[in-house]
């Protein structure tokens, strides 16, 4: 009931994932970024605690190849799991347990890998790739949630999708953009438009962690 995609922007080293589902509160269960390291999905019977293993073992060294066979051979209900990881260098690894339910598919391409479970067509994840490949100069965010939108046109869900959530991380330990949209009817439309909100502050709000002094903040109206 879950299509995602995590991509990497080659340009700045700027990791992301974007993630929507027919369940509520998808942004805190499913997505994990770090900067500098890489991102991990993890969905289907989802367990929480591989995103951030995954993120560990990456750090240390290892490829997304390498921590997926990791975290898949330390994982007690594999078969559940829907997995996929990209490392600092682009590369990217999935998984799909026996037990994930169909349509599902694993997509990867340059500098992304995309999934999706009970979807309505295995060309959902193909799509979502595609659209992300579509403009490799564009910034990160507009790619990911096109090929959220990507997604969704070439079939989506059964059920109709109630969350959706963006994570980018960029130099910072914390994120560059973490967004999330829940109990709403078209979730991705209002995931978009919170970025369209956000993007013209991203930058600000990054100033006033690393350089507080820089930021000049609008007048206050006299009354």
């Amino acid at each position: 009931m879950t299509f995602s995609i995590a991509g990497r922007c080659a340009r700045t080293g700027m990791f992301g994932v974007v993630v929507t589902t027919s369940s509520l509160a998808v942004g805190s269960r499913c997505a994990f970024a770090k900067a500098g390291v890489g991102a991990a999905l993890t969905q289907h019977r989802t367990d929480p605690r591989l995103g951030p293993l995954a993120i560990e073992l990456m750090e240390r060294g290892f490829t997304a190849r390498q921590a997926m066979d990791a975290v898949v051979a330390a994982t007690p209900h594999r078969d559940w799991r829907q997995l996929a990881f990209i490392d600092r260098d682009g590369g990217t690894a999935s998984f799909s347990g026996a037990r994930v339910k169909p349509e599902l598919n694993e997509v990867h391409g340059r500098d992304c890998v995309a999934l999706g479970n009970i979807v309505r067509s295995a060309e959902v994840p193909v799509a979502m790739v595609r659209a992300f490949e579509a403009e490799p100069g564009a910034p990160l965010a507009t790619r990911l949630i096109a090929a959220l939108k990507a997604g969704d046109h070439a079939g989506g869900e059964f059920i109709p999708l109630v969350s959706a959530a963006m994570l980018i991380v960029d130099r910072q330990p914390f994120p560059y953009v973490d967004l999330r949209v829940d109990s709403d009817p078209a979730p991705i439309a209002a995931l978009a438009k919170l970025w369209r909100d956000y993007a013209p502050l991203a930058e600000s709000f990054v100033a006033r962690a690393t350089d507080p002094d820089s930021v000049v903040l609008p007048a206050v109206p006299q009354t």
